[in-house]
């Protein structure tokens, strides 16, 4: 498997307040440091592909906004790889697009898409896994999705059913998939750890560019004529104009709904390294360094007194002292602060008064 054929495509369209007032709908959880290590969330998935894809190799969908941050963020790659979506259709125009992309300029292409603001632990596990994977859609029609084994009843994510009982003859770590599910409640949750066959839906998928593209063609031909008769564009000055005037007939629809659940030669890997989805304030104090008391502190100079399983982020902040907090967010930005239960943080939406 050559290198030079294997691109990486990171969706980082998403708009929203979820860590606010640190995100904003000017600058959402990708482009921000949440985790204090120096990079956001965006700089962190692309440093997980190193030795995996070429920075010429690397595209990034993203809101017609937010150009400058990728720009920014990303130098390594080439500006044309920045592909401007003018309005929201979710992940199954947004994917076609990319791949049609791709097509037209290495119509071999291997390809592995990722979300920009995901939580990885171990690294190297997980590039061992993406290259096993990219190596079997190389020489496969095989659509491959990653599967994180469950840690915990999740309610939040999606699950994969898998049939384990025969892997795949090229890869013994890859098995057909039985069925998707929708985010349980509870109980069903509970009944999906006890056994071994469901997985978390990480979003992270692999294919070679002629499957996907077919698998569009078949499966959601409405979005697929539409990339396809633009295909003279690609590349060229008119691009993005044209996507300006076509991209809103696209079916707003997941890639989930549009393809995942329809095709037939569908496969999961299951894998454990360490995924979570950073969407809650609540995840990000799962992946934070806590102290003997629970909490999860980021920031240089803050004393945590008799508080405990608080997760605060008060970066840039010369000095703070916390007494008395049982199961708080604390986090400010650019003089906005926020002290907020962590049991209500899905009320953070209305206190930062954005859509």
């Amino acid at each position: 498997m050559a290198r030079i054929s294997n691109h990486l495509v990171i969706m980082a369209g998403g708009v929203g307040s979820r860590f606010w007032p640190m995100s904003t709908a000017e600058k959402p959880k990708q482009f921000i440091d949440v985790l204090g290590v120096g990079r956001s969330l965006l700089q962190l998935t692309f440093d997980r592909f190193k030795g995996i894809c070429d920075p010429e190799n690397v595209w990034v969908v993203t809101n017609k906004n937010y150009f400058d941050q990728v720009h920014e963020q990303l130098p390594e790659i080439p500006t044309e790889n920045i592909l401007l979506e003018p309005c929201r259709r979710n992940t199954a125009p947004c994917i076609a697009y990319v791949s049609w992309r791709i097509k037209s300029k290495d119509p071999k292409a291997n390809i592995v898409v990722t979300p920009s603001d995901a939580f990885v632990a171990d690294v190297e596990e997980f590039r061992r896994v993406v290259k096993g994977c990219l190596g079997y859609t190389s020489t496969s029609d095989a659509i491959v999705t990653l599967g994180m084994k469950p840690s915990r009843p999740e309610t939040g994510y999606g699950y994969i059913q898998a049939d384990l009982t025969s892997p795949s003859a090229t890869n013994k770590e890859i098995y057909r998939v039985d069925s998707f599910r929708e985010k349980p409640n509870l109980e069903t949750a509970q009944k999906y750890l006890k056994e071994d066959n469901y997985f978390w839906n990480a979003g992270i998928f692999i294919w070679n560019v002629q499957t996907i593209v077919n698998a569009f063609r078949v499966y959601e031909p409405s979005i697929a004529k539409i990339f396809e008769s633009i295909d003279s564009v690609y590349g060229t000055d008119k691009e993005q104009a044209v996507i300006d005037e076509r991209y809103a007939e696209c079916e707003n629809i997941s890639v989930d709904y549009a393809i995942m659940e329809k095709a037939e030669e569908i496969f999961v890997c299951p894998a454990s390294f360490g995924w979570t989805d950073l969407g809650t304030w609540g995840s990000l104090l799962m992946q934070t360094k806590r102290d003997s008391f629970g909490n999860g502190v980021i920031g240089k100079d803050i004393q945590m007194i008799e508080s405990k399983n608080n997760v605060v982020n008060l970066n840039g902040v010369k000095k703070a002292v916390i007494q008395g907090l049982d199961g708080y967010i604390v986090a400010q930005q650019d003089g906005t602060l926020l002290i907020c239960k962590l049991s209500e943080e899905q009320r953070i939406k209305q206190f930062s008064g954005e859509n």
